[in-house]
């Protein structure tokens, strides 16, 4: 990229922010809404997403038919349109307003494992993901991020998420800062549905499909005796809020076998989308990496 193309998109992502922060202060219905539309608009324009979409119900939901499929693909996008203002809130909205809007389900399982030591978040991608930057209001958190391409977006990206305390920790920094700070204490807010190719993963079931899964949490658990606590961050309807939702801690984790712990998250995500499954990361290539010697599905 030349100097004068790297300016110009800095540029026009400070624009984008100005804008973003501006529509922030909007009533979160209004966001709702707009976003449905966007998401709305967008699904028949991306037909390369749609297909992922379609692809990824299609091999999770074998047992409903393409109607079905078609209507949750399309409340999908609606979904994701809303999850793109839902970012502005996340980013944008003061301590107050986001701690109205949130509610919290199962929140004695956080509590109870908050008491014992050592806690792992484990945080399925869904579309309001970002609003889970709530819970560092109170208590100290870490968050591993994926390093994102714009300076700009990653400046304005760290300082929103870590403005209520919560460490920033890229991916490429490695395993000895994440171990650091849940030694110190922090609640680690961990994304385990990521494909990161076959050297740092095992072949698990995913809704019955074998999906390349992050066996880290299973390593950091054990190495400094955490708890791994499901956590879904939800959309509720008509912009009425989020809900932020716990689960008991998995059972006889970390069990010292990377499959079976690899199982064992994948079962915890999948109890979520099972209850919003619209709002899960359908557009996200979740099976592009597969066992030797099965097809590509994309």
């Amino acid at each position: 990229m030349s100097e004068r193309t790297g300016s110009l998109g800095q540029a026009i992502a400070r624009v984008a922010l100005v804008v973003f922060w501006c529509l922030s202060h909007l009533p979160l219905p209004v966001l709702a809404f707009m976003g449905r539309v966007l998401g709305g608009l967008a699904y028949p324009l991306l037909g390369s997403r749609r297909r992922v979409v379609a692809t990824n119900l299609r091999l999770c939901f074998p047992e409903q038919g393409d109607a079905w499929r078609k209507r949750l693909a399309r409340a999908h996008f609606a979904s994701l349109g809303q999850g793109f203002f839902d970012v502005m809130i996340a980013w944008w909205a003061s301590s107050a307003r986001l701690s109205r809007l949130v509610t919290f389900r199962g929140r004695e399982h956080y509590d109870q494992a908050l008491a014992r030591g050592n806690v792992i978040l484990l945080v399925p991608h869904f579309a309001a993901l970002e609003i889970g930057c709530v819970l560092s209001l109170e208590r100290p958190m870490a968050n591993v991020y994926r390093r994102l391409p714009n300076p700009v977006f990653e400046a304005a990206f760290r300082r929103a998420i870590g403005r209520f305390g919560a460490t920033m920790i890229t991916q490429q920094e490695g395993v000895r800062p994440v171990l650091k700070a849940l030694r110190e204490g922090r609640v680690l807010y961990y994304l385990p549905d990521q494909d990161f190719g076959e050297p740092s993963s095992v072949f698990a079931p995913f809704f019955g499909v074998p999906t390349i899964t992050l066996h880290a949490v299973g390593r950091l658990a054990r190495a400094v005796s955490a708890q791994v606590v499901p956590c879904y961050v939800w959309q509720k309807p008509r912009g009425q809020g989020y809900e932020i939702a716990f689960a008991p801690p998995l059972a006889n984790f970390p069990s010292g076998d990377a499959l079976t712990d690899a199982t064992a998250t994948n079962r915890a995500i999948e109890e979520g989308v099972r209850e919003h499954p619209e709002q899960y990361f359908w557009v996200h290539k979740r099976f592009k990496t597969r066992p030797p010697g099965m097809p590509p599905v994309y």
